[in-house]
């Protein structure tokens, strides 16, 4: 049933995708107003041997966009910058999403407004190098609309928009072993039982907080999560596994609590069991 959705859900985003490609004028500029929704490609300046930018995404009010990992419900933004000028690499960071859970299962979302900090590696460094991003991305209220956008922007050596670029970094998950010290944590990772492979996951969160997990296998694997109990335990349960899966198969649990996060990288062998 879960895969059936997904794969409906996916075929119903293309198609449409491809016809509101032709509804919307191309972009010149580095601001797109779209679907209850603008994005925007940011310019903060160089860092080191790296260029820093950024795609502000603005939603109305009780509409949500898509994190890399949607979650059963959604689909994740896709970025294609090959019309980029001087670009070696484009490297896209992602800050925590949200939980979302309604009708059509839970969701890994951002609302408001989100900045995706992006480090880009010049091709020549004494060139300039300018961005040209097209992207398509879900806009959700009750129901999930693409919305596409073509955007270009100078980088330049003032960086006009560092600020929100970095205040956006600092919200991107540190990675951090298991057991690692601090006030949040992934303390182990065991199995878990039961008739299909499921991991128990033991977590350390701040007082007062009510941590979330996010879990994301590689494609052909779908893991879901549950909510906390009150041993800050989750269950991530292995719903998909290709049928010739070998390890080690890598899992990236990101952990949330309150407006901390990190991320945290464990391995699989084929059956889905922690190595």
């Amino acid at each position: 049933m879960t895969t059936t959705f997904r794969i409906a859900a996916s075929a119903i985003f293309v198609i449409l995708s491809f016809f509101s490609a032709f509804g919307q004028p191309l972009a010149s500029a580095p601001s797109s107003q779209g679907f209850h929704s603008q994005v925007r490609l940011l310019s903060g300046g160089k860092q080191g041997e790296t260029w820093l930018a950024g795609i502000e995404i603005t939603l109305d009010q009780g509409f949500k966009t898509y994190w890399r990992n949607p979650g059963e419900s959604g689909l994740p933004p896709r970025f294609d910058w090959s019309a980029s000028e001087n670009v070696a690499s484009v490297d896209v960071r992602w800050p925590a999403p949200k939980r979302y859970e309604d009708a059509a299962g839970v969701a890994h979302v951002y609302s408001h407004k989100v900045v995706l900090p992006v480090v880009v590696k010049p091709a020549a460094a004494d060139k300039p190098v300018k961005l040209a991003l097209t992207v398509d991305y879900g806009i959700c209220k009750d129901i999930c609309i693409p919305a596409h956008a073509e955007l270009n922007v100078p980088l330049s050596e003032d960086g006009p928009d560092r600020r929100a670029i970095e205040e956006a970094m600092a919200k991107v998950p540190p990675q951090q072993p298991v057991g690692a010290k601090g006030n949040l944590a992934v303390l182990s990772v065991q199995p878990a039982g039961g008739d299909k492979p499921a991991l128990n996951v033991a977590v350390r969160a701040p007082s007062g907080t009510k941590p979330v997990l996010f879990a994301e296998a590689p494609e052909g694997w779908y893991v879901s999560t549950s909510t906390v109990n009150a041993d800050n335990r989750f269950t991530v349960s292995v719903e998909e596994r290709p049928k010739d899966a070998s390890g080690p198969v890598p899992l990236t649990l990101t952990l949330v609590a309150g407006d901390k996060a990190i991320e945290t990288q464990v391995s699989l062998d084929g059956g889905g069991q922690p190595r």
